[in-house]
């Protein structure tokens, strides 16, 4: 198991690279890589927010798995989307993952709270893989706003959409981090899962 001191040193120092690239998009007046920068920025806090003020218990890794996919999307808006062809598929993966496990939690969680709502094994493998396509999808969509967008009123595009090839190559890579959830996410995810039905057992009814 990583030790939490060395989750915070790494998620300080992935905090102070996302830094770094929010100045060279405001040295470079580029306002995709500053607003990326800054909602990167915001995401990496989110690990220890939910543990001080929801008391959600977090696998170290997990932190750092949360901080380390914003960090590669940040630095793709720097040039990798553009130069390397594997670099939106790994960013996809990645981030599709974290949006499983926080599916897959948030589901087994409410069925572990409660007795009226059973969620068997193999419906939890179908229900990670279509929430993250549906998170996928929107993502899609907001990326071709965001274009159109851009495109009316005359300013560089926030997040940047290459077409329908390249969204369906997204939705592939979105599947393989679903699946990967749905296979090997249960253990380091079941404390987390733990603390999230103890929350609701002192919130509920």
């Amino acid at each position: 198991m990583v030790p939490r001191r060395i989750e915070r040193l790494a998620g300080l120092a992935i905090q102070v690279v996302i830094l770094c690239i929010f100045l060279v998009g405001v040295y470079t007046r580029n306002l995709s890589v500053v607003v990326n920068a800054v909602l990167a920025l915001g995401a990496t806090f989110l690990p220890a927010v939910l543990r001080r003020d929801w008391q959600i218990r977090l696998h170290p890794l997990l932190g750092l798995w949360l901080t380390l996919a914003v960090l590669l999307h940040a630095v793709g808006m720097l040039g990798p989307y553009n130069y390397i062809d594997w670099w939106d598929h790994v960013t996809h993966t990645l981030s599709a993952t974290v949006v499983a496990a926080v599916g897959y939690v948030t589901a087994r969680a409410v069925d572990e709270y409660t007795e009226t709502v059973y969620l068997p094994d193999r419906f939890m493998f179908v229900y990670i893989l279509l929430f993250t396509l549906a998170a996928g999808v929107f993502w899609e969509v907001l990326e071709f706003g965001a274009r159109l967008a851009a495109e009316a009123i005359g300013s560089e595009a926030v997040l940047v959409q290459y077409g329908l090839a390249d969204t369906i190559v997204d939705l592939v890579f979105d599947t393989v981090g679903a699946v990967l959830v749905a296979l090997f996410g249960a253990p380091p995810l079941a404390d987390t899962i733990d603390s999230i039905r103890e929350r609701l057992e002192r919130t509920g009814p």
